[in-house]
């Protein structure tokens, strides 16, 4: 059944679905390494499409920007279509000299200054982590892809804005590896559900250096990130 940010029907998305932010992002990977494809919403113009790699099905649909919008659309993926493994595939800002642009950030956990977690009303702070099978695939295949990755701990903000220009260089000193805004609600909302999911991110940007790629390139450049979570199908 419809929901009110997705218009497809029950089974029209596959139990895997790709989770870009960037709805043309899911576009571009549609278009140049699915098969078969068949567009499956388009709300909001949020495109979602289904279609085969090597055979196998799976979606991949953008999401947005930040832990509501990522929280909504996990939550109506999980609990509205049955989908049982989701990979976000996005972009990061790297916080550490050794992670440079173009470099794959596996997210193993995800810290955060949001209040996401509040929902769930925990005796404590929980950690947000991926699942392991997931995350031990990914890291062998991208050692076997030859492709150069990162393993580690990643910090979600709510905010791509912050007042605190600095803010960045505490998170670095306990060895964060790199900024987005998701990982952490797609986290918490899979392990409240009893599903799996993994973070992938492409560093565009490096807030040590200042290097950056441009948006063209983020939408069309993640090439090696794609194949590696295609990889895990």
């Amino acid at each position: 059944m419809p929901t009110p940010h997705n218009s497809a029907a029950f089974g029209d998305l596959a139990t895997t679905v790709l989770m870009p932010g960037d709805p043309l992002r899911a576009k571009f990977i549609a278009d140049h390494f699915l098969d078969k494809v068949k567009l499956v919403n388009d709300v909001r113009n949020m495109l979602g499409f289904t279609g085969e790699y090597q055979g196998k099905r799976v979606t991949v649909m953008g999401t947005g920007m930040g832990a509501a919008s990522t929280g909504i659309y996990a939550h109506e993926f999980i609990h509205h279509y049955g989908v049982k493994q989701l990979i976000r595939v996005g972009s990061t800002g790297s916080i550490q000299a050794h992670v440079k642009v173009k470099d794959i950030v596996i997210a193993q956990g995800a810290s955060t200054d949001s209040n996401f977690a509040d929902q769930f009303n925990l005796p404590g702070q929980m950690a947000a982590l991926a699942d392991f099978d997931l995350l031990w695939k990914a890291a062998s295949n991208a050692k076997q892809m030859g492709v150069c990755y990162h393993v580690g701990n990643v910090v979600s903000s709510d905010f791509f804005y912050h007042d605190n220009a600095d803010n960045w260089k505490v998170w670095a000193k306990m060895g964060i590896l790199a900024l987005e805004m998701e990982a952490h609600a797609l986290y918490l909302t899979a392990a409240r559900a009893g599903v799996k999911a993994l973070t992938l991110l492409t560093v565009s940007d490096s807030m040590v250096t200042g290097e950056a790629i441009s948006a063209d390139e983020r939408e069309q450049g993640f090439e090696k990130m794609v194949l590696l979570a295609l990889s895990l199908l």
